[in-house]
């Protein structure tokens, strides 16, 4: 049985935190919420979480600030931004924090568990960073999701392949026993031969 995955969902509407907990908890995950940016610092110093969202606008700090003050203090875990209000400038300045993505209200089940998937997906194939890393450049978001997309596309061909490499292997070894057969038979009578 897979671990349960620990996400923390930090906006100032309930109704956001109670949608990501209907969605994601029948998946395996463990959804809390946090109220703002403060007390999702504080559970995050508290506890060890392996992904979290972050509303764009809350009172007090921003989303994006969350972001900022998590990435510098854990680079490893990703950080999705939930926003209604997305800008270019605030897409800019959350991708520089290393931010994994954004997610556009109104949400949908699939969004959310899609961005959760997705997340932790890219996370789990990215290398470790070191520790006191600097978050990876902006660049480097394209890159991990063709990556994704390679490994995926390249497990879908060989599951399609594997049983033609399997009747290949079948239809092919015989020929290749007798000509090995042949070959060392062919070498004994030479011997043989010479001998005689």
């Amino acid at each position: 049985m897979r671990a349960t995955r620990k996400v923390l969902v930090v906006d100032d509407d309930p109704v956001v935190g109670k949608s990501f907990d209907r969605v994601l908890s029948p998946k395996g995950y463990a959804v809390i919420t946090a109220r703002d940016g403060a007390e999702a610092l504080s559970k995050l110093n508290d506890e060890a979480y392996d992904l979290v969202f972050a509303d764009i606008r809350m009172p007090g700090m921003s989303g994006l600030e969350v972001a900022e003050k998590l990435k510098a203090s854990q680079p490893w875990l990703p950080v999705v931004i939930v926003t209604g209000y997305g800008t270019e400038a605030n897409e800019t300045r959350a991708r520089a924090a290393g931010v994994r993505g954004f997610l556009r209200k109104p949400l949908s089940p699939e969004m959310i568990e899609g961005s959760a998937e997705g997340a932790l997906l890219d996370v789990a194939i990215a290398p470790m960073p070191e520790a006191a890393a600097v978050p990876a450049a902006p660049e480097a978001k394209p890159a991990s999701r063709w990556r994704s997309a390679g490994l995926a596309a390249k497990n879908v061909a060989l599951f399609f392949a594997a049983p033609f490499i399997g009747l290949a292997y079948i239809v092919v070894f015989p020929f290749v026993g007798i000509a090995m057969l042949a070959w060392i038979g062919g070498r004994a009578l030479l011997t043989h031969r010479k001998e005689g």
